[in-house]
């Protein structure tokens, strides 16, 4: 009997997981396209007798009520194109060429190299995933060399 529950238990974590793990699409509910619904079928020819009737009765109140002018004008204004900015003619930069300011500078000469010139630190030394840490004497130096992960 526990082995039971238990492959019911496995079967709904699978189920959740795989659940989870999918690509997170939203259902068609939120799509954009295919919104119109297929030919409707009915059960037997009474009930799509009671439908043609119920569509008249409801296209004559629409009638009556004069809904269907506005709709043909929401399905005009809808179809006209879309209001947008009206580009005549492309802009042109009236001087077709600004001049550069002339070179005044003198000659550029590379900048002298740093270097130590002191005597506190003996050198650098490395930890790990490439660290660089200054050795200032030869205990430093030993210290860190014996350092392991």
């Amino acid at each position: 009997m526990q082995f039971k529950h238990l492959l019911v238990f496995n079967k709904l974590k699978l189920i959740l997981l795989l659940y989870n793990m999918s690509m997170h699409l939203e259902g068609p509910w939120l799509s954009t396209t295919g919104k119109k619904k297929g030919k409707q079928k009915f059960r037997n020819a009474e009930q799509a007798r009671k439908a043609r009737e119920a569509e008249e009765s409801w296209k004559a109140l629409q009638k009556k009520w004069a809904v269907e002018a506005e709709d043909k004008k929401r399905k005009r204004a809808l179809a006209a194109p879309t209001m947008g900015p009206v580009v005549t003619q492309t802009y042109r930069r009236e001087t077709p060429k600004i001049n550069s300011l002339p070179f005044t500078a003198g000659p550029c000469t590379k900048a002298p190299e740093k270097v130590y010139t002191g005597d506190k630190i003996l050198g650098i030394g490395t930890m790990h995933k490439s660290n660089a840490v200054p050795i200032f004497s030869d205990q430093d130096a030993k210290d860190i060399s014996k350092m392991r992960r």
